[in-house]
């Protein structure tokens, strides 16, 4: 049994990034192969124990609660043409009776207000929170292994990983104070700071284990940078009363709110696949063959 038995995955972005394919698809109904970015993310959550899935979502974005519900004469017809396969493949998408909720984001004012929509399913118990632009791919879901940490450790606690200097201005990023093995104990965090500012090259990626305490912080937290509420002014103000720390997970991440990034996860979860990886394989290396000049 798990002690983080709800999660809140913040959807309610335009996905602008991703026009003219986001004007009438959700962001996170955009696939990796064959799944949505949003099943990586479930998928995630459950192998790490969540029983209760929480979507802060926006108006028109109908299509991610349709995908989680049964399709019944979809099933019908697949049963009988015998696609047992097919049939099978809709498995991930079942969701247990009252497990899925959908609340409405009205405004995007921010990370910080997107959790705080949760606040009344969630009440005082320590929860997860998973943006799903942020595809995790390893042995083991990042998530579980926090889990894993934060039971001996608790407060609140982000997945990590070290970036280039250079691109600390992208991120959240860590002031450490110690670190031992994968954990990471941190008496700050800033968000998006200059290169040469930076305190450290640990950044926050979109995976966090939160306290219930901090929808007290986010109910007097003002608006912060961009005029937003930012979850991370919520988790810093817990520093000396609960604590923070950084999870540093084993696993390669993908930004796949960005266009490089998605392109990047596509191919890496292509070559993966038994049944995909060598034609793909050959495919992109006769891409890579100079093109020849027809005269």
């Amino acid at each position: 049994m798990t002690h983080i038995r709800k999660a809140v995955f913040p959807v309610a972005g335009m996905g602008t990034r991703f026009l003219p394919a986001t004007k009438s698809i959700p962001k996170e109904m955009l696939t990796l192969v064959d799944r949505p970015l949003i099943q990586y993310a479930v998928d995630e959550a459950r192998e790490a124990g969540i029983e209760e899935f929480i979507f802060v979502s926006a108006a028109g974005k109908g299509a991610l609660e349709d995908y989680f519900d049964t399709a019944a004469a979809l099933e019908t017809r697949l049963e009988a043409l015998g696609k047992k396969d097919a049939l099978a493949a809709l498995e991930c998408t079942r969701m247990p009776e009252g497990a899925l909720t959908i609340l409405r984001q009205a405004q995007p004012l921010g990370l910080g207000h997107a959790v705080r929509q949760a606040k009344k399913l969630i009440g005082n118990e320590p929860f997860a929170v998973l943006l799903p632009d942020d595809v995790i791919k390893g042995e083991r879901g990042a998530l579980a292994q926090m889990v894993d940490a934060h039971r001996d450790l608790g407060g609140h606690m982000v997945a990590t990983m070290d970036v280039p200097r250079a691109e600390a201005s992208k991120y959240g990023v860590l002031d450490v104070i110690s670190e031992s093995g994968r954990v990471a104990a941190a008496c700050g965090m800033v968000e998006k700071p200059r290169a040469d500012l930076a305190p450290s090259t640990k950044a926050v990626i979109g995976r966090y284990i939160l306290d219930g305490q901090i929808f007290d912080r986010l109910d007097s937290l003002r608006p912060g940078a961009g005029g937003e509420l930012q979850l991370t002014d919520a988790i810093n103000a817990d520093i000396e009363t609960i604590g923070v720390n950084g999870y540093m997970f084993d696993g390669q991440r993908f930004d796949c709110g960005s266009v490089q990034g998605y392109v990047q996860a596509t191919a890496a979860f292509a070559l993966d696949r038994a049944d995909l990886c060598d034609d793909y394989a050959t495919f992109l290396q006769e891409r890579r063959k100079p093109l020849r000049l027809v005269a």
